[in-house]
C-alpha cells in the first residue's frame, strides 16, 4: 500500500513541476489508510467529500478548505462498491486502481466510477482463451468468499457457458478466515477431481494457504497479486509452481520515480532513504512497521524484547536488503495509481483550458477555477485521452472503464532447480472492440450473437459462415424462436416483449375521436334542452314531439356508444360495444321510420275518406311499433352474445413483432344480422321519405328525413369496405367514424332547420306558417 502512496505523491509533484500540464497551478492531496475494513475506508472518503477532514494545513495565500475534486481508490472492489454508490450520489469522481469487480462498470448505479485497471469480465474472456488455446475443456474453479469472487465466478460461469467449448469439475469458495477442516477438503476434491487444470481467482494469502496443500498444476489468474510475488517464491512452493500460467496486471515504467523527492539526506537513490524520508509519504506507525520488518529489529522494544531483536537506528542501508517492496523494475499496480492521477490532471486541464462563451455546461459556459464543483470534472474525465511516457494509451469508455490490457505470465523451469516467472505474451484489446490472445488460428471466427453458424460444403467442420438467424429468432449457435408474446431484438441476440397496439385513449387519433363523440353528446343534450324548453311551439309539437325527444336520445346513445371502440378490448366491453351499437340505432332509426309513417298517414288523412287510416297511427302505436322494432334487435343481441360472444383477441397475423388487442366478433352471422335489421330499416325509412317529400306542406319534415337517411346509408355502405380493409386498430377506428359520421348527420339533418327557426326565426314558428297560410302577396 505505501508503494502506491509514494507514487500518487510522485505523479503530482511530477505534475506540479511541468509547465505544460496545469501551469500555474498546484496540485495538493490528502491520503488515507483503510486499514484493510471497510468502515475506516469508507470514513475516509466520507470525509474527503464533505471537506471535513484533518490535517489539511491551507497555505498563507489560501483561505478556507482545499476543495476535493476526485478520489484515487479504493484498492478492494468491496470498498469501491460501497464508496462508489454514496459518492456517486454527488457526482464526486473516483478514480480506482485496483478495483476489478464487474458490477462498477453499472453506470446507473456508479454514474461517477472510473478505474485504470481493467474489470473482471475482461479478465474471465481471457482465461477462457488461455483454455481455448491449449484446449483445455474440464476445468475446476476456486474463488474468494467476497464481492470480487462472487461476480468474477458469476461471470466466468456465464461467459463459458455462452462460448461453450468448457465445463466446470467444480466450484468452490475459498474461506477467508483459516479454517484447515475447509481447505483440506477443497485439496481433496482437487486431487480426486479427474480435471487436471484448476482456475484460481483469489487473494494472495487465499493462495499461499492454497498451496500448502495442493498438489496439482495450477492456472493462476488473480490479478490482485503479482504473480512475482515474493511471499509465493519459496523452496517449498517450487515444485508445484512450475509450468503455473497466469494473468497479471499490465507492466509499466515510471521514469524517476522515487528519484528527487523531499529527504533530509543528499541522496540520487531512494534505497539510502531514512525513516524520515518514507515520513513524507505515510504516517509515523506505518514507517516504523516496515523498517523493523525490513531490519528485524525495534525502535522501541518492549520489556523481555532487548535480546530478542536489534535497536533500530534509522541509519540501515536498505541497498543491503532484497524486498519486493522496493522492486521498481516491475511495477504494476503503482502503474495504475500513476495513471489514475495523470488522468485526473489531464481532465483538469482540459477543464481549464476552456474557452468562454464555448464550454458545455448551460448557456455554453466554462468552470471557473474559485468555484470548482467536482460533476464538471467528472464531464471532462469521461473524455481524457493521452499517453504514457512508456507509451500505453490512456481513455475510459462509456462505463468508466480503461482500454484493457494484461500480461500473460508463465514460471519457468530453470535448469538449476529453481523458477523465473517470464512475461510470455498479452492480452488487450484489438482496435475492432475484440479481446485478442496471439497468435491466432481458426478457420472461422465464432459467430457473433444473432447468427447461427452454417457448414462451408467440403470443409472441416472448424469453417463455417456466420448466417443471420431469421426476424423472432435468437442465439449465437443453432437460431431458437422467441416465446409467442416476444420478438428478437434488432441484433438478434436476445428477445423483447413485443410491442401492443390498440385505438387508446393517449394517441391523437384516440383522443380526436373521443372528443369528437362527447361534442356529439353534449350537442344532443343542448337540443334536447331547446326542444323541452320550445315544446309548445307548433315546430316542436309537429309530427309527435315525443318521438323527437327520443330520437335525441337515441342519437346520444349513438355517440356515447362509440366509446367503448377505444381503450384495450376487454370481455365486457367487447360483448357491449356491438350490442350498445346496434340497439341504439335501431332505435335511432325506427324513430325516424314511424315519423315518416306517420306524416305519409296525416297526408292521406287529409284526403276525402282517409281518416280511418290515422287510427293506426295514434301515440300508442308509434311508441309501440318503435319498442317492437327495438326489442327484435335486442333479441339478435342477447343470442348472438350467448351462443358465439365477442372475445378479446390477441392477434399476431398483422405484424409479426407487434401483438394487435382487438375484439374478435365470436360469430360472423350475428354481426351480419346485426348490420343487416339497421340497413332494411334504413332502406325503408329512405323510401317512405322519398315518397312523401313532395307533399304540400311549408315545412314538410319528410324533406328533411330523405336527406338524413341519404347521409345515413352513404356512411354505412362506405363502411363495409373500408372496415374490411382495415388492420388491427384502424378497423375499430373505421367503425368510430362511421357511428360519429351517421350520428352527427341525422342530427344535423333532422334537427339543425328546426334549432335555426326556434332561435333565429321565432316568427316562422307558427302554425300558419307550417301549414304555408302564413303569408299573403302584395
Amino acid at each position: 500500500m505505501w508503494m502506491d502512496a509514494m507514487t500518487m505523491v510522485f505523479a503530482i509533484e511530477e505534475i506540479n513541476k511541468n509547465p505544460s500540464l496545469l501551469p500555474n497551478l498546484t496540485l495538493g492531496y490528502s491520503l488515507y489508510d483503510n486499514c484493510g475494513a471497510l468502515v475506516i475506508g469508507f470514513s475516509g472518503a466520507l470525509s474527503l467529500a464533505s471537506g471535513q477532514e484533518e490535517g489539511i494545513s491551507p497555505q498563507e495565500n489560501c483561505s478556507g478548505t482545499p476543495p476535493i475534486l476526485a478520489i484515487v481508490g479504493d484498492s478492494y472492489s468491496t470498498f469501491s462498491i460501497a464508496i462508489a454508490n454514496v459518492l456517486g450520489l454527488f457526482k464526486i469522481p473516483i478514480v480506482s486502481y485496483f478495483a476489478t469487480c464487474s458490477c462498477l462498470s453499472d453506470r446507473q448505479q456508479f454514474p461517477s466510477f472510473f478505474r485504470t485497471i481493467p474489470s473482471d469480465a475482461f479478465q474471465v474472456n481471457a482465461v477462457i482463451q488461455i483454455l481455448k488455446h491449449f484446449d483445455w475443456t474440464w476445468v475446476g474453479l476456486l474463488v474468494t468468499d467476497d464481492d470480487y469472487g462472487f461476480y468474477v465466478a458469476q461471470s466466468f460461469q456465464s461467459s463459458l457457458s455462452q462460448q461453450g467449448g468448457a465445463c466446470l469439475a467444480y466450484v468452490e469458495v475459498l474461506p477467508w478466515d483459516s479454517k484447515p477442516g475447509e481447505l483440506k477438503r477443497i485439496v481433496n476434491l482437487i486431487k480426486t477431481s479427474t480435471a487436471r487444470v484448476v482456475i484460481v481467482f483469489a487473494h494472495e494469502i487465499h493462495t499461499f494457504r492454497l498451496i500448502e496443500e495442493v498438489r496439482v498444476i495450477l492456472v493462476y489468474c488473480r490479478i490482485d497479486n503479482k504473480l512475482s510475488s515474493a511471499v509465493l517464491q519459496i523452496p517449498r512452493f517450487i515444485p508445484f509452481l512450475g509450468g503455473t500460467l497466469g494473468i497479471a496486471i499490465h507492466r509499466g515504467e515510471i521514469p524517476g520515480i522515487f528519484e528527487g523527492m523531499p529527504s533530509g539526506k543528499d541522496a540520487n537513490h531512494y534505497k539510502s532513504k531514512t525513516p524520515e524520508y518514507f515520513s513524507f509519504f505515510l504516517d509515523v506507525f506505518q514507517v516504523r512497521q516496515f523498517w523493523e520488518h525490513t531490519f528485524q529489529c525495534k525502535f522501541d522494544p518492549a520489556e523481555g524484547e532487548e535480546d530478542e531483536k536489534a535497536l533500530c537506528t534509522g541509519d540501515e542501508d536498505l541497498e543491503q536488503v532484497e524486498t519486493e517492496l522496493l522492486d521498481v523494475s516491475n511495477l504494476r499496480p503503482e502503474y495504475n495509481v500513476y495513471k489514475a492521477v495523470y488522468a485526473l490532471a489531464h481532465a483538469l486541464d482540459e477543464m481549464l483550458r476552456c474557452e468562454p462563451g464555448k464550454g458545455p455546461f448551460v448557456d455554453r459556459t466554462c468552470a471557473a477555477l474559485q468555484s470548482l464543483e467536482p460533476w464538471q470534472l467528472l464531464h471532462y474525465l469521461q473524455k481524457v485521452n493521452f499517453t504514457t511516457p512508456f507509451g500505453d494509451q490512456v481513455s475510459f469508455d462509456e462505463n468508466g472503464d480503461a482500454l484493457p490490457i494484461y500480461d500473460v505470465m508463465n514460471w519457468v523451469w530453470l535448469p538449476e532447480g529453481g523458477t523465473k516467472i517470464q512475461n510470455v505474451g498479452e492480452v488487450k484489446k484489438s482496435a475492432f472492440g475484440r479481446e485478442e490472445l496471439p497468435p491466432q488460428s481458426v478457420c472461422s471466427e465464432n459467430c457473433p450473437p444473432g447468427t447461427r453458424m452454417a457448414r462451408k460444403k467440403g470443409q472441416p467442420v472448424c469453417c463455417f459462415d456466420c448466417i443471420p438467424c431469421s426476424d423472432g429468432k435468437i442465439n449465437a449457435r443453432e437460431c431458437i424462436s422467441c416465446p409467442e408474446d416476444f420478438w428478437s431484438s434488432p441484433q438478434r441476440d436476445h428477445c423483447l416483449p413485443k410491442e401492443t397496439e390498440f385505438l387508446s385513449y393517449h394517441e391523437p387519433l384516440g383522443i380526436c375521436l373521443t372528443t369528437t363523440s362527447l361534442l356529439g353528446t353534449f350537442i344532443c343534450a343542448v337540443v334536447l334542452g331547446i326542444f323541452i324548453y320550445h315544446r309548445s311551439t307548433p315546430i316542436v309539437r309537429a309530427n309527435n314531439s315525443e318521438l323527437s325527444f327520443l330520437l335525441l336520445v337515441s342519437l346520444k346513445l349513438c355517440f356515447l356508444c362509440s366509446l367503448l371502440f377505444i381503450g384495450r378490448p376487454i370481455l365486457w366491453t367487447c360483448q357491449l360495444r356491438h350490442a350498445a351499437f346496434g340497439i341504439s340505432f335501431v332505435l335511432c332509426v325506427s324513430c325516424i321510420l314511424v315519423k315518416t309513417m306517420v306524416v305519409l298517414a296525416v297526408f292521406k288523412a287529409s284526403k276525402p275518406g282517409g281518416g280511418a287510416s290515422l287510427k293506426w297511427f295514434g301515440p300508442t302505436q308509434q311508441r309501440g311499433t318503435v319498442f317492437a322494432l327495438t326489442c327484435i334487435q335486442a333479441a339478435v343481441c342477447t343470442v348472438w352474445i350467448v351462443s358465439a360472444s365477442p372475445m378479446p383477441h390477441k392477434n399476431t397475423q398483422y405484424h409479426n413483432d407487434k401483438i394487435v388487442y382487438e375484439c374478435e366478433v365470436g360469430s360472423t352471422f350475428g354481426f351480419a344480422v346485426l348490420l343487416s335489421y339497421i340497413g332494411l330499416l334504413a332502406f325503408i325509412s329512405l323510401m317512405l321519405a322519398f315518397l312523401a317529400r313532395n307533399l304540400p306542406d311549408n315545412f314538410n319534415e319528410a324533406k328533411l328525413i330523405t336527406f338524413s337517411m341519404l347521409i345515413f346509408c352513404a356512411v354505412w355502405v362506405a363502411f363495409v369496405p373500408a372496415y374490411i380493409n382495415s388492420p388491427g386498430k384502424y378497423a375499430d377506428a373505421v367503425e368510430v367514424f362511421a357511428i360519429l359520421a351517421s350520428s352527427f348527420g341525422l342530427l344535423v339533418a333532422l334537427f339543425g332547420p328546426k334549432s335555426y327557426v326556434i332561435l333565429l326565426k321565432p316568427e316562422r314558428n307558427t302554425k300558419k306558417a307550417i301549414m304555408g297560410r302564413g303569408t299573403t302577396k302584395s
